[in-house]
């Protein structure tokens, strides 16, 4: 048992919670499926939630102050760095167009049958250890390893469907079959998923992409009509048939990509997963037979930063993703690359350059039979010898704007970022050493010299 566990269990030792604290959903099903739970837990009780989490509290057993919902009999704690939510048992009623439920509180069979799905919803006593399963198929769903809803799907769905998400995020992490019916009520009340918030959605998304079963995933959202909710974008990638190297239309190019894409990085995943997003808008097909799609990834970027702001993913985020979207065609299929190339990708990717590496090779390993496999392993080695000469930091201009403005007496404006732009050219073409002022000012003095005449 966790220690955070422990020190409930024994807090509450001789007071109204004993016997009646349960440990209830993932935590409980992961360790009956022999997995190491996460570090985090949800307890319920028929008690009063929230005043268990204060009395935690009041006996400085907890990390901080807790967190109370007291219309939903739900409180958070930390104890021992590891995160707790207190739950009055409860039943919940929903309007049709809203996610706030009506909360009146219930038995534990009632609580159990609010759930999300049956593996969900099985019971450990956190004073006996004794597993209960008040739905009485938990336990035979777990066995069988079924994802079940506790009532009729359509209903669970319609009270959060965010569920409609979660199905498919456990049907790959736990390696579940849907029970009959489940991908059915998905795909009926898949445009409900609206009443949910971007911020939620995203996260749910990210954590399908950070497995290895994230192409899976993306398939049976693509199938259910779910993606349609929040990457409509993504739903004219399918059927644009690509040619030339390739076998599979942009959609099914994309997902074998993403089987390519070691698991773990799921910014990485995403940018594999939108890399062609950009494809179907740029399709044509020259005088000789060959299709094109000049652009794609400038406009993939765009598309891909749309997607991901309407998401509410993180400026940063958004801009990581873009940018590997943006340059994933700068290597070509060239083996092959210049020092000068080499800087310049170092200057322009930074700390995602490993990031855009692995991109390509994704993307290159999806091509049909036969088609040279891109080994990068050249280019890697390439970059690992430029970046230790030339680290990022100093592939700059060695003349600041107000260094150049006093020496050439320029006045404010794009002529001075002119000449900056020059000199970091000349570093990153290695006619410039980073740092040597002295060379700086002559060849940029050259350099103004034949501007204006």
């Amino acid at each position: 048992m966790e220690s955070a566990l422990e020190v409930v269990r024994k807090a509450t030792v001789g007071t109204e919670y004993e016997g009646d604290l349960y440990l209830v959903g993932g935590y409980v099903r992961d360790e009956l499926l022999g997995l190491t739970p996460g570090n985090d837990a949800d307890l319920v009780t028929t008690r009063n939630a929230p005043k268990l989490a204060e009395m935690l509290h009041a006996k400085g057993l907890t990390d901080h102050q807790p967190v109370t919902y007291p219309r939903f009999g739900t409180a958070m704690v930390a104890i021992e760095g590891m995160s707790l939510e207190f739950v009055t048992a409860r039943r919940e009623s929903y309007e049709a167009d809203s996610r706030k439920p009506h909360v009146e509180p219930a038995t534990l069979e009632e609580d159990a049958a609010r759930r999300d799905f049956t593996v969900n919803a099985i019971l450990r006593n956190l004073h006996s250890g004794a597993i209960s399963d008040p739905l009485g198929h938990g336990l035979a769903d777990l066995e069988a390893k079924t994802l079940r809803t506790p009532l009729d799907p359509i209903r669970t769905f319609r009270d959060d469907p965010l569920r409609m998400l979660r199905a498919i995020r456990f049907r790959w992490q736990l390696g579940f079959e849907p029970a009959p019916g489940l991908y059915e009520a998905i795909r009926a009340e898949a445009t409900r998923l609206q009443v949910i918030s971007s911020e939620r959605i995203a996260a749910e998304f990210m954590k399908m992409l950070e497995r290895a079963t994230a192409a899976d995933a993306l398939s049976d959202l693509m199938e259910t009509g779910l993606l349609a909710e929040f990457a409509p974008e993504l739903l004219a990638m399918r059927g644009v048939e690509q040619g030339n190297y390739h076998h599979l239309d942009v959609w099914e190019h994309t997902l074998a990509a993403v089987r390519n894409v070691v698991p773990g990085d799921p910014l990485l995943t995403l940018a594999t997963l939108l890399h062609d997003v950009g494809k179907p808008a740029t399709r044509t097909i020259d005088a000789n037979g060959n299709t094109r799609f000049f652009g794609h990834e400038v406009l993939g970027a765009k598309l891909a930063a749309q997607i991901l702001r309407r998401l509410k993913f993180s400026n940063e985020d958004v801009e990581t993703v873009a940018r590997l979207v943006k340059n994933h065609m700068r290597l070509g299929s060239s083996p092959e690359l210049t020092a000068a190339a080499a800087r310049r990708l170092i200057r322009d990717l930074g700390d995602d350059l490993p990031r855009l590496l692995s991109l390509v090779e994704a993307d290159a390993g999806a091509l049909k039979v036969g088609v040279r496999v891109l080994d990068l392993s050249q280019i890697r080695q390439r970059v690992a010898e430029v970046q230790a000469a030339t680290p990022r930091e100093t592939l700059d201009s060695p003349l600041s704007g107000a260094q150049i403005m006093e020496l050439f007496k320029l006045e404010p404006g794009p002529a001075v970022g002119h000449a900056k732009t020059y000199l970091l050219e000349q570093v990153i073409e290695g006619n410039l050493a980073p740092g040597d002022e002295q060379k700086a000012k002559s060849l940029l003095e050259s350099y103004l010299h034949r501007k204006r005449s």
